[in-house]
């Protein structure tokens, strides 16, 4: 991360949002209780299996006594992992594939076994504190990922696969990953310089918390960088930051939190590159290098569009993936006597910006010819705004064989979903770096080859806004009696969906008032869970569940069938059976958990016009281990998965593995410290795997190395240097059906950091 000239460059952040958010964060307020410390057996057992669970249960017990599969990593073990984003932390977790090929957001994330068919998150739910950053992970242009940023903020990531994610959170049967917050329980505070070492890149991170007698604690943190992007670009198209607050009050029966954030920030968003495929083998183009092409140059500056009022709209394409947060939350809970608790979270956020990248809709005749057609993903995000309320009511009744614990609880929010595209296509050269824009006849230009209002027969020019409603009461108990815990839950999930969506007219080049749909209607569906877990001693334990559960889609749903409420709504639905074993000894911890999952799911594609409808089963196993032994410690983990195309409305692909399913994924991370020095490595492969339904397409098998070493150069400060993709490995994550083009993780990048601690 990055160390800048000046390490607060003006204007980074409209002057609101920050004013704001530091005003309130230390004014008069009242708010909540710490995250659980770890205890001294935590201290030997990497997994941590005795530290409390908080994302995804039903009551607050330890991973050892929980029939979940989860994964904890804290502070230390994410700034281990080499990371350049907060989704690419995610590819150090097992179960968890997160293709973080697409720059600061916009990954492909899915866990164990649930198919990976449309962009996003679709089965998988990133919170930030308890609570949806988005109600849907698949938004297009619009992930959950584009919102949250991983910084000195973070105090520890929660990754639940599977288990009761189906019936404790809404839209996420495959898993919940939840980005916690520090509060300020531990006082002091840090600012971290850090500089690219051969690429412009520069960012400073700075936080402080602390706590009084009172029982107030604060923290606030945030960063600022500017630079390149993740690419040898050369140019700044990095900039920008985000700053989080929370104020926390303890008293006598509860607590009560305050929490804010303002983010703003411009990422570049890559895509995929033109390649060509012979008898099923990717191929490179001459001078287009996939993990270092980028083709919003110089001659790309600025793009022509029209807006959500018809009115005409000059974009500088510099921007790139452009996002705005500003969010207030609170939460809190009171011990209302006789066993009875209540805690509520809520938050409000204000969400937009812009997606624009440029994506190949060919390869230049196979790279034969002196240029390519690029079609400019230039889309307004109008408004991604939400609001969330998550109300929890616990009893605790204490039996003379056990204690039974009841919760009810009731999930409302509100999520909008409006956008605008306007996609202008551009000829280009074919070239990796510095490519130029050229009319129709090679020769140079400035001007697209096709306006937004025919590209791909004028498809896609279009403007929507969709406000979705989502009420889920639900319900759990769990019974604990010595050794054994079990528990159960139910949720009700019921959404409305209320707006309208609207074509361009390619003819007469404005809104065409004739094709605008009213969307209005309702979904339900009701989830359930069931586990069990039988502690065989203090450091073995067996555990089994039993899950359904929902994803409803949003836009994706758009320009499709009609949603009028005339034709019934199609919905994602997964069951899910696991197993597993959790074992310690003498610095040795294991989670060893067999799955199945069963997926039925839609998708309409909008380039392609095309409906599928395909149901999916996979079988596996995933492993995740920690060892220590003096001064070395190692984290690994793997996932072995079987799993094939049960259904489809293609016949041709029933039968077949599902498009970047890899039958192997393993991840592998070695520490060792040597007095004030600490070396590590970070090794995340992946077996091969197909890029289409159909396997025609092979995408090989990779393993990505990143490294890092850090000096203590006394109690206060470090000095530590760390490489991303150290051995410049070609990692392939997706490929176009027909193989034009393919996306691949990016090239190596090293920096250099300096981190004070006060």
């Amino acid at each position: 991360m990055q160390a800048p000239h000046s390490p607060l460059p003006r204007g980074r952040f409209q002057a609101a949002p920050l004013a704001l958010a530091l005003s309130l964060a230390f004014s008069p307020v009242f708010a909540q209780e710490a995250t659980p410390p770890a205890t001294k057996a935590e201290e030997g057992d990497g997994l941590k299996l005795d530290r409390v669970v908080l994302t995804g249960t039903s009551i607050k017990v330890s991973k050892m006594k929980q029939s979940l599969s989860i994964s904890s990593l804290d502070g230390e073990q994410l700034s281990r992992s080499g990371a350049t984003s907060a989704t690419e932390l995610l590819r150090s977790v097992p179960g968890v594939r997160s293709e973080s090929s697409g720059g600061e957001g916009n990954a492909n994330i899915t866990v164990r076994g649930v198919p990976l068919s449309a962009g996003g998150s679709r089965y998988v739910q990133i919170q930030e504190d308890g609570l949806p950053v988005l109600l849907f992970g698949d938004i297009a242009f619009g992930t959950a990922d584009q919102f949250l940023r991983a910084d000195y903020n973070v105090e520890r990531l929660e990754v639940l696969r599977g288990g009761s994610a189906s019936t404790l959170v809404s839209n996420s049967p495959g898993g919940v990953i939840n980005f916690i917050s520090k509060t300020g329980t531990e006082k002091g505070g840090s600012v971290g310089l850090s500089l690219g070492l051969g690429r412009d890149l520069r960012r400073i991170d700075v936080d402080y918390g602390g706590s009084n007698a009172s029982g107030t604690s604060f923290h606030i943190g945030g960063f600022n960088r500017t630079g390149e992007g993740g690419r040898p670009t050369g140019q700044t198209l990095e900039s920008g930051g985000q700053i989080k607050a929370n104020i926390t009050q303890k008293f006598d029966q509860g607590w009560l939190r305050l929490n804010l954030k303002a983010l703003d920030d411009k990422t570049p968003s890559l895509m995929p590159v033109p390649v060509t495929v012979s008898n099923g083998r990717i191929n490179t183009i001459n001078g287009i290098d996939p993990r270092t092409a980028f083709f919003i140059t110089p001659g790309l500056s600025r793009d022509v569009g029209v807006d959500k009022d018809g009115n005409a709209v000059s974009s500088a394409t510099r921007d790139g993936l452009r996002v705005k947060s500003t969010a207030i939350g609170f939460e809190g809970g009171y011990d209302l006597g006789n066993g009875l608790s209540v805690e509520d979270k809520f938050r409000k956020a204000s969400n937009s910006g812009r997606f624009m990248a440029l994506f190949p809709a060919d390869n230049g005749n196979n790279g034969k010819a002196a240029f390519f057609t690029g079609t400019l993903f230039n889309t307004s995000l109008d408004s991604l705004d939400n609001s969330f309320n998550d109300l929890k009511l616990t009893k605790v009744i204490q039996q003379p064989g056990g204690k039974l614990t009841l919760v009810g609880g009731l999930f409302t929010g509100t999520q909008d979903v409006a956008q605008t595209w306007f996609w202008n296509q551009y000829n280009l050269t074919m070239s990796g770096t510095a490519a130029q824009v050229v009319d129709a006849t090679g020769k140079p230009s400035t001007q697209p080859v096709a306006l937004g209002w025919t590209t791909w027969g004028g498809c896609c020019t279009r403007s929507f806004n969709v406000q979705y409603t989502q009420n889920a009461p639900y319900a759990a108990l769990a019974w604990e009696s010595g050794a054994l815990n079990i528990d159960a839950s139910i949720r009700r999930d019921e959404q409305k969906a209320a707006g309208y969506t609207v074509a361009g007219n390619n003819t007469a080049r404005t809104w065409d008032g004739a094709s605008q749909k009213t969307v209005n209607y309702k979904v339900t569906h009701d989830s359930y869970s069931l586990g069990a877990n039988l502690s065989l001693d203090k450091n073995t334990a067996l555990f089994g569940r039993i899950s359904n559960g929902v994803a409803f889609s949003a836009d994706r749903l758009l320009y499709g069938n009609p949603l009028d409420g005339s034709v019934p709504i199609a919905v994602n639905e997964i069951d899910q059976a696991e197993a597993g074993v959790k074992w310690r000894s003498q610095g040795l911890s294991l989670f060893a958990t067999l799955f199945n999952a069963r997926t039925k799911e839609s998708n309409y594609e909008v380039t392609t016009r095309n409906f599928t409808a395909n149901r999916y089963s996979a079988n596996g196993l995933e492993l995740e281990a920690a060892y220590t032994l003096g001064e070395l410690r190692v984290n690994a983990g793997a996932t072995l998965t079987d799993a094939k195309i049960k259904g489809s409305n293609d016949a041709s692909v029933v039968g077949k593995q599902p498009r970047r399913q890899a039958k192997l994924v393993y991840q592998l991370a070695p520490t060792w410290s040597l007095g004030d020095l600490e070396l590590g490595v970070s090794v995340v492969g992946s077996g091969k795997s197909y890029g289409d339904d159909q396997n025609t397409i092979t995408m090989p098998a990779y393993r990505v190395v990143n490294a890092f070493a850090s000096y203590q150069l006394n109690a206060r400060t470090q000095l530590s240097i760390s490489a991303n993709n150290l051995f410049n490995a070609l990692a392939y994550t997706e490929i176009e059906g027909d193989g034009h083009a393919a996306r691949a993780l990016n090239g190596r990048t090293v920096r250099a950091a300096l981190k004070f601690d006060f």
